[in-house]
């Protein structure tokens, strides 16, 4: 669940594990993070999809005051969220050698690939420069394939007589 709320709310690992019950406002469909990088605290919109996952986790786990309590009912430590990942990793097959934070690029990435304006994830990602936002955006080698020459566009276009410029 750690997991899944980094990558659908776009937090970094430590916003995770320090996140409150109180800070996810169901009605609003918003996620409070208090003191995030920069000191600053965002507002970011709560996915219908995560917050279904977050009630049956609710319901499970029963969390007193954080919203991922490990020993002791205190927050979960980030080396717990690693040691996660790492099985999760694992778990997949995966061997890339990626971590935690490459969540954060995958969720920009993929909002990038799927037509969202770099402003937009911009604002989302809470960066001060679009430069930064840019090193996040990879582009998968599917979407680069997908991509057509506006050539092909052209000579393609049923309207266009290019007869003429033999």
């Amino acid at each position: 669940m750690m997991l899944r709320m980094g990558y659908a709310a776009d937090l970094r690992m430590r916003a995770v594990v320090t996140l409150h019950k109180k800070d996810i406002y169901e009605g609003r469909m918003a996620t409070h993070v208090k003191g995030a990088n920069g000191k600053k605290d965002r507002c970011l919109r709560l996915s219908p999809v995560l917050l279904k996952t977050l009630r049956d986790y609710y319901k499970a786990c029963k969390p007193k005051e954080w919203l991922f309590e490990g020993q002791n009912y205190d927050c979960y430590s980030m080396r717990s969220v690693q040691k996660i990942f790492q099985k999760a990793k694992i778990k997949t097959g995966t061997l890339k050698d990626v971590s935690v934070y490459t969540l954060r690029h995958s969720f920009a990435t993929h909002l990038h690939e799927a037509g969202t304006d770099i402003r937009i994830i911009h604002n989302l990602l809470g960066h001060a420069s679009t430069k930064t936002t840019k090193r996040y955006t990879h582009v998968s080698n599917r979407t680069i394939q997908r991509v057509r020459s506006p050539l092909d566009a052209l000579m393609n276009d049923k309207n266009a007589n290019f007869s003429t410029y033999k």
